[in-house]
């Protein structure tokens, strides 16, 4: 018996950056059922895959933490209760909402002791992530923008984003754009490379990348705009937020 991992038939490359390509894909939820599942299967079978997986997922994680949450209205539990049960007797329904008063003041209690503990006994801590997605005209998630302890804005191509995505016209040039909160006039951050799958860019003078930012990548002539302004179609946008503890 052979000691190679098992691999399900077809529908999965076997190549690191095909694989790699795929584990990203699979946790932005861009593949379609059926991969989808063959991804699944190999992450089981596979600890290759299930690496690549969980790397994807560790990257990506803190870009959920930019969309702050909603509490539910206050009456949401009364009109699934009415949904449910029309016909419940009022001693049954006060019954019923005492019993999720009480269970809300438990939870409530534990999330509370849980919140002391934690105060006690968290280390220092972490500098915040300050990071977002950069998207196309047509809102597709195309490259992450994540700023480094030294101010740096670092770019990475999203595993569904094509190479033909990321290049320039022919003689022409992306030009990386800054918009601080507040500002009216764009800040160049200087001319990308001809094709930035992953790149590191460090702002000049006074600008530094920071929450509420407003990042864009226009196509410009060769070797960046020649007024200090964007004089070509924005590509990518999104704008910087603080998505949890950098690690």
């Amino acid at each position: 018996m052979s000691g190679a991992p098992a691999r399900p038939a077809g529908g999965l490359p076997d190549d690191p950056a095909g694989r790699e390509a795929m584990a990203g894909e699979f946790v932005l939820g861009t593949l379609d059922a059926r991969t989808a599942q063959l991804v699944s299967v190999a992450m089981q079978a596979d600890p290759v895959w299930r690496k690549a997986v969980e790397a994807w997922q560790a990257r990506l994680a803190p870009l959920a933490t930019l969309v702050r949450p909603e509490a539910p209205p206050p009456d949401t539990w009364d009109r699934i209760e009415a949904r449910i049960a029309p016909q419940r007797a009022p001693r049954a329904k006060r019954a019923a909402r005492m019993a999720w008063v009480w269970r809300f003041w438990a939870l409530g209690a534990t999330a509370v002791a849980a919140g002391i503990a934690a105060f006690a006994f968290a280390p220092r801590p972490e500098p915040e992530r300050i990071m977002t997605v950069l998207v196309t005209d047509r809102n597709a998630p195309a490259l992450m923008a994540e700023v480094d302890r030294s101010g740096a804005l670092r770019l990475s191509a999203l595993p569904a984003t094509t190479g033909r995505q990321l290049q320039a016209p022919s003689g022409r040039s992306l030009q990386l754009w800054g918009l601080p909160v507040g500002a009216t006039a764009r800040v160049s951050m200087g001319v990308l490379p001809h094709e930035p799958g992953k790149v590191t860019m460090m702002p000049g003078g006074a600008v530094r990348p920071s929450p509420g930012m407003l990042i864009e990548i226009s196509v410009e002539p060769e070797g960046g705009s020649p007024t200090g302004q964007p004089t070509g179609p924005m590509v990518f946008f999104g704008r910087l937020g603080v998505a949890g503890p950098d690690t």
